[in-house]
C-alpha cells in the first residue's frame, strides 16, 4: 500500500497556512481535478479524492490540531478512526465540494461546480452580515522542563480587534454601498479557456459592498489592534512542534461576527541532563571503572526525582540498562515513556602519590583473563595478519 502523502503537501501549501488559504488551495485542486473536468480519467479522480481528504482535515482546526500533532496516524482506526477505518465517499466529497463552492453538492448534482464556473443563481451579500475573525499563528519558545511537567504562562500579544467607535463596520455613518463592480455579489465571472470563472470582485475585495466614508480610528479596516493579556496553559508532554488552540482568541470578528482562533506552536529548548526522542529519555551516568567493575548501586535523575539503579559486577563501559516509565507522559493519557541510562566510565584525576602508587600495585595484579574482550581482539588480529601474509605474493 503506497504511503500517503503530507496533506500539506497535497494542497501545497505551508503549515502555518491561514484557513483561508487552505480554502483557496483546495478550490484551485478540486477545480482543476473535478471529475466533470476530467471524464473517465483515474488519475485526475484520485488527485480530486486526494485533495478533499486532505481538505477535510486541514479546514478543520480540531482535526489539524491532531493532524499536526500525530500526522496520518491521528486517523488510523486506533487513534480514533478516519480514513484508514472507513474513509470518505464520492458522494461525500461532492457534498463537502458543492458546499465549499456555494452549492448544494449531492451526488452527482454538482450544485457548487456549477455555480464555481459561471452556472446557478448569485447570492447578493449582506452588507451587514457578521463576519468571522481571522486565525491567527503565534511561536514560542519553552523551557525543556515546561515542556516535561507543563506550565502555565501569560503572554502579552497585540490583537485586531472590532473598532468601538465603528463597531466593525469600517464606516464612519454606519453605511456601506453596494459595489457597483459586481453589483453587490462579491465576484466578477471571468472567461477562462472553455469556462467561465467566478473570481472575487477586487472592487470591494468580495464583501460586495464599499465604504464612501471610512472610519477616521480604523481607517476603514474595521478592526484596530488591542493588547491582550492571554493566560497559556502549556499540558506536560509537548514537545517542538506542538499546537494549542485557544479558541476565540484570534482576531476580531466584524459586524459582531465571532472572533477567531489562536493557534500557538511550541518550540521546545534543550535539556542541561537528558536526550529526547519522542516519549523516551536518555541519560549518561559517569561511573568509577572499579566500581563498575566490583558492582554497586548509582543514583539517577529521573523527571519524577532520584532513582536508584544496581551495576552488575563486571558493567561494560557504555552499557545502557532501562527504566521502564519514566520517561515522558503522553498528552494522550497512554503512559509514558522509558529512561534509558547510559554507563560512561570516567577515569579519575589529580592523584595524590598513594593512589598512584595503589594503582600500580592493583596494575601488577592483574591477568590477561580478567580482560577477555581485550584477548578477543588480539585473537582477531592474529587471524587478520595471518589472512595478509597468505593473501601477499611472495618475493
Amino acid at each position: 500500500m503506497a504511503q500517503k502523502r503530507d496533506y500539506y503537501e497535497v494542497l501545497g501549501v505551508a503549515k502555518d497556512a491561514t484557513a483561508d488559504q487552505i480554502k483557496s488551495a483546495y478550490r484551485k485542486l478540486a477545480m482543476k481535478y473535478h471529475p466533470d473536468r476530467n471524464p473517465g480519467d483515474k488519475a485526475a479522480e484520485e488527485k480530486f479524492k486526494e485533495a478533499a481528504e486532505a481538505y477535510d482535515v486541514l479546514h478543520d482546526p480540531e482535526k489539524r490540531q491532531r493532524y499536526d500533532q500525530f500526522g496520518h496516524q491521528a486517523f488510523d482506526g486506533g487513534v480514533g478512526g478516519g480514513y484508514g477505518a472507513g474513509g470518505m465517499s464520492m458522494d461525500d466529497i461532492f457534498a463537502a465540494f458543492g458546499d465549499l463552492f456555494g452549492g448544494h453538492g449531492g451526488g452527482g448534482g454538482f450544485g457548487g461546480f456549477e455555480e464555481f464556473f459561471g452556472g446557478g443563481r448569485q447570492r447578493r451579500v449582506d452588507p451587514n452580515a457578521p463576519r468571522r475573525g481571522d486565525d491567527m499563528t503565534f511561536r514560542i519558545n519553552i523551557d525543556f522542563d515546561e515542556a516535561v511537567f507543563g506550565s502555565e504562562r501569560t503572554i502579552d500579544l497585540q490583537l485586531p480587534r472590532e473598532c468601538e467607535e465603528c463597531h466593525g463596520t469600517g464606516s464612519a455613518d454606519g453605511k456601506r454601498t453596494m459595489c457597483k463592480e459586481c453589483r453587490g455579489t462579491g465576484t466578477k465571472e471571468v472567461r477562462s479557456g472553455l469556462f467561465q470563472v467566478r473570481q472575487t470582485c477586487r472592487a470591494c475585495g468580495g464583501e460586495g459592498t464599499v465604504i464612501e466614508k471610512p472610519c477616521r480610528k480604523c481607517h476603514g479596516s474595521g478592526q484596530q489592534p488591542k493588547t491582550e493579556h492571554i493566560t497559556l496553559k502549556i499540558p506536560a508532554g509537548v514537545d517542538t512542534g506542538s499546537r494549542l488552540r485557544l479558541a476565540g482568541k484570534g482576531a476580531g470578528g466584524l459586524r459582531g461576527g465571532e472572533n477567531g482562533d489562536l493557534y500557538v506552536h511550541l518550540q521546545v529548548g534543550e535539556s542541561d541532563i537528558f536526550e529526547r526522542d519522542g516519549l523516551n529519555l536518555y541519560v549518561d551516568v559517569p561511573v568509577s571503572p572499579v566500581d563498575a567493575a566490583l558492582g554497586c548501586t548509582v543514583e539517577v535523575p529521573t523527571p519524577d526525582g532520584l532513582a536508584e539503579l544496581k551495576l552488575p559486577a563486571g558493567t561494560p563501559n557504555g552499557k545502557i540498562l532501562r527504566l521502564r516509565g519514566k520517561g515522558i507522559a503522553s498528552l494522550r493519557g497512554l503512559g509514558r515513556g522509558d529512561l534509558d541510562v547510559r554507563i560512561v566510565f570516567e577515569v579519575p584525576v589529580d592523584l595524590d602519590r598513594k593512589q598512584k602508587a595503589a594503582l600500580e600495585d592493583f596494575n601488577k595484579r592483574i591477568k590477561p583473563g580478567n580482560f577477555p574482550e581485550l584477548a578477543r581482539l588480539k585473537q582477531r588480529m592474529n587471524v587478520f595478519f595471518s589472512h595478509k601474509e597468505k593473501l601477499q605474493p611472495k618475493k
